[in-house]
């Protein structure tokens, strides 16, 4: 997983003003619509449509298919050397079908959704199966879940004028919050994804998700030296995510990141004690153990997990979670991309490894209930096992405790990305800045070093988690198998009694 500083889009835009394909031009007008009714419409298909794909899907047997409906509209505006210099667009449009055969998938997707396109696409699917064919539902079952996100008032009715000041606002007030500041980029990526999923149980249901990321990237020179750093907010969240409030939160973070680095000093190598700081530090769960409990990895005996279900994993004081209900979070969804309902899943459950991260296959390969976690790139993709909002519950000390109980050892809370091996649950993270720590105190910040370790051994040696749980909304993005997805993650402090830091 690495962070993203901004969703990379391409496409045509005037004026701020989205050039649509003249086939989707008749459904802007009904595209707000959030009933079913207008959901299909948004998309031009009815229910026998529905009924007709499947029925071909399933022509060659199979055990399940199901169809995922996707209409994106993505919009960026970046802002260099103090003036907003670059707007862009982009508009993805499809779906996705599938079919599914024991542990087997075949899948095809189109971006022209009429009915002679969807049924090509359904038998191209289809070959994966070859038993006696079964026949779909003729009852169409609509399901409406909670909605964790609500849109007031969509990022199409906020124009490029409207979002502009915003940008310029980040970059007056990173330069005048710091003489040495000599650049600043920065940037607005918003996003609103419209989305119709039925499968062959009868399932039909819809969504609308909005995206919304603002970074800025902050450049100082002090004598020689230059060092940079970052600050982004994403949430899912409509067009009242942008306030004052929130450039001047990124303004702030964006100079004090760069400014501790003229400080900062890289320490001397070795095993020693590390103290995560709460939230961004979250990667080592994402990182070094989440992965790790994806349940396509466990199934196929990839990760260093899959016999350890049922098991004490770590201490009986840890409860780590994968939520998809956290409200506005980047990582949260009303419904999985397999049409399954989110909700809060305990992997490790006071100290034992209590789930998997399940999607329709795993579930039925472990006789469990899938737990949300099928999600995918875009239509063009097939759902795999995913993360969300990944992060452990709070323990209860606190984060002084934890300091104070180190004599010699570092503290890290600002990283910038992070690897894993699934198998060996070997992990290597970079750590942009954090503090040495001296007998119990904080004493000369460090930079630039390397935490090193593996991802089963690390979680049984936290030996104390304090009581300041954060979920860090900077812009992460996770990568697996070739497919991006918007996740979180969040973390108390913890102590790690001995990780390998790569420094001087």
């Amino acid at each position: 997983m690495k962070r993203r500083d901004f969703l990379r889009a391409s496409g045509a835009a005037v004026a701020g003003t989205l050039l649509f394909p003249e086939t989707l031009q008749s459904q802007i007008q009904s595209r707000k619509e959030e009933n079913l009714p207008g959901m299909l419409n948004h998309f031009t298909v009815s229910e026998s449509d529905l009924r007709k794909v499947m029925t071909v899907a399933l022509e060659k047997g199979g055990d399940y298919a199901d169809l995922y409906f996707q209409h994106t509209f993505s919009n960026s505006l970046s802002l260099q050397d103090g003036a907003v210099n670059r707007a862009s667009s982009d508009i993805a449009y499809g779906v996705g079908i599938r079919v599914v055969s024991g542990d087997q998938q075949g899948y095809a997707f189109v971006e022209n959704i009429s009915l002679n396109e969807m049924i090509k696409a359904a038998r191209v699917a289809s070959r994966i199966a070859n038993s006696s064919a079964k026949t779909p539902p003729v009852k169409v079952e609509e399901k409406v879940f909670r909605n964790y996100y609500p849109i007031l008032k969509s990022w199409e009715d906020k124009s490029v004028q409207e979002k502009m000041p915003f940008l310029q606002k980040l970059n007056e007030r990173i330069f005048e919050l710091d003489s040495r500041v000599v650049k600043v980029n920065a940037g607005i990526s918003d996003e609103t994804s419209y989305v119709l999923y039925y499968n062959s149980e009868g399932l039909l249901c819809h969504d609308v998700r909005p995206m919304i990321i603002l970074y800025a990237n902050c450049i100082m020179q002090q004598n020689d030296n230059i060092e940079n750093g970052q600050s982004s907010r994403a949430a899912r969240k409509d067009a009242s995510f942008l306030t004052d409030e929130i450039v001047e939160e990124i303004a702030q973070e964006a100079v004090n990141k760069t400014s501790i680095m003229f400080q900062a000093i890289k320490p001397k190598g070795g095993e020693m004690p590390v103290v995560m700081g709460a939230g961004g530090s979250g990667i080592l769960l994402h990182e070094a153990i989440g992965h790790a409990f994806e349940a396509d990895f466990n199934r196929k005996n990839t990760s260093i997990f899959s016999d350890k279900l049922g098991k004490q994993v770590c201490d009986k004081s840890i409860n780590i979670v994968d939520d998809g209900t956290v409200e506005n979070d980047r990582g949260s969804i009303n419904f999985d991309d397999e049409g399954i309902g989110v909700q809060k899943t305990y992997i490790v459950k006071e100290g034992v490894l209590n789930s998997y991260l399940h999607d329709r296959i795993s579930a039925k390969f472990y006789k469990t209930s899938p737990t949300g976690n099928g999600r995918r790139q875009s239509f063009r993709f097939i759902p795999i096992p995913r993360m969300r909002s990944t992060y452990m519950e709070n323990g209860n000390c606190t984060q002084d405790d934890i300091i104070a109980s180190v004599k010699s050892g570092i503290f890290v809370d600002n990283f910038t990305n992070g690897q894993v091996q699934i198998g060996a649950g070997d992990f290597t993270f970079f750590v942009k800045t954090g503090y040495l720590i001296e007998n119990g105190k904080l004493t000369e910040p460090i930079k630039d070093v390397n935490i090193i370790g593996n991802g089963p051994k690390a979680l049984a040696d936290i030996t104390m988690v304090a009581n300041n749980l954060k979920i860090d909304q900077s812009a992460w993005t996770c990568g697996k198998d070739g497919q991006g997805c918007p996740v979180s993650q969040g973390l108390p402090s913890v102590l790690v009694k001995q990780l390998t830091v790569g420094g001087m």
